[in-house]
């Protein structure tokens, strides 16, 4: 090979560098320009659409749940369900405190519009039927009496689990539909009390 085809063949294997160097920094560029835009993407579809329509997760901070919810335990709560359905006895619900300050509670329904309640000695008492439920705390007994109350079209009576430690509907009254943000339907966290509700 002569000097002058070296030098030729130099300058070509440098300008094919070159040029494979600029295109590994466009698609470098694009590679991340791509992930960028499904990054905000994602954002948005979380924090714009699935949070506040579809699914969210809220912070137990009281024991009035207990022993079904424990202070600190995290769920995923439904919020698109009763757009589509109503609310049924034993759904487990986050809603807009009905006392104002914008605080969101969490209690169990107990009662739908129609249903008489009443509780006598702690015991839940629906249309004059004993109610069974398994789900009350045992160790705390509620010994309060309530009612009887029938509960309003377009409302829902909630009631703790934890009965002797819960400020609930036999306080502050039936809950309008209107306040329900959605039905807990998911134990996530912490990881070893994964479970449905």
């Amino acid at each position: 090979m002569s000097m002058s085809e070296e030098r030729h063949y130099e300058e070509e294997l440098s300008r094919r560098k070159r040029r494979e160097r600029r295109q590994t920094g466009s698609r470098a560029l694009g590679g991340l320009v791509e992930f960028v835009v499904i990054l905000a993407l994602s954002f948005v579809l979380v924090f714009g659409v699935v949070r506040p329509y579809i699914v969210e997760a809220f912070y137990i901070p009281s024991e009035s749940m207990v022993p079904t919810l424990m202070v600190g335990d995290r769920v995923l709560v439904n919020k698109f369900i009763y757009r589509f359905t109503e609310p049924r006895r034993g759904d487990i619900v986050v809603f807009r405190s009905v006392e104002g300050g914008g605080e969101d509670l969490i209690k169990r329904v107990v009662g739908t519009p129609g249903d008489r309640i009443a509780v006598r000695d702690g015991r839940l008492y629906v249309n004059g039927e004993p109610q069974r439920e398994p789900y009350v705390n045992r160790k705390f007994p509620d010994h309060s009496f309530f009612g009887p109350e029938r509960v309003p079209p377009g409302h829902v009576f909630v009631m703790g689990d934890n009965r002797a430690n819960s400020r609930d509907s036999r306080y502050f009254g039936p809950v309008p539909y209107g306040n329900l943000e959605g039905q807990a339907f998911l134990l996530f966290w912490p990881p070893a009390r994964i479970r449905l509700l």
